[in-house]
């Protein structure tokens, strides 16, 4: 018995930085930091979208510079990257209006100059099931990739755009204050 519980004394710290990798929620593991581009990109917070009553997905948000101001993150230059891991199937065609109802709200005087913009978006997102994952990344220069499936599905310029994207989530009025507060690790 004693050998026993020196052994699971001596384990503990190696579990706990194992635990202390990845935060779980709602069964969706995420890694603390990733690498992109040879950037260390931290999970600045994560949270649940719920429509209703429906769990729709868990999003996880990653800086270079993490931050629990929304405002500064979507207006800042630095790599940012939103995932969104779906807990349930969703029309594509339902994502991406529900994206392009969060710009309305969030990006003010600047809408305008975006429509185009959004209509490329749009056709950037698939039909999703239980489990697929979408992965919004801007780089600074470079402007912003859309990943669905773990590949590549085309990209949007311009940091304005980006910016404007953040905000659905990170905006004075998100599609769900209890995920932008999540993803802002409150």
């Amino acid at each position: 018995m004693k050998k026993i519980s020196i052994l699971l004394l001596l384990a503990l710290p190696l579990w706990l930085a194992a635990a202390e990798e990845s935060r779980t929620l709602k069964g969706v593991a995420l890694p603390l930091s990733l690498q992109q581009d040879g950037k260390n990109l931290k999970l600045n917070g994560m949270g649940a979208r719920t429509k209703v009553v429906f769990k729709v997905y868990v999003a996880g948000l990653y800086l270079e510079k993490t931050s629990s101001d929304g405002l500064e993150i979507a207006a800042s230059e630095q790599m940012k990257r939103m995932e969104l891991f779906f807990l349930r199937a969703v029309d594509g065609a339902d994502v991406a209006a529900a994206i392009a109802g969060g710009f309305e709200k969030n990006a003010g005087p600047a809408l305008p100059a975006l429509k185009t913009r959004m209509e490329k978006f749009s056709r950037l997102i698939p039909d999703v099931k239980k489990g697929d994952r979408l992965v919004f990344t801007y780089r600074p220069g470079a402007g912003l990739e859309v990943q669905a499936g773990g590949k590549a599905a085309g990209g949007v310029e311009g940091k304005d755009f980006s910016d404007a994207l953040f905000k659905v989530w990170l905006g004075a009025e998100p599609a769900d204050k209890a995920l932008k507060t999540g993803l802002l690790g409150l």
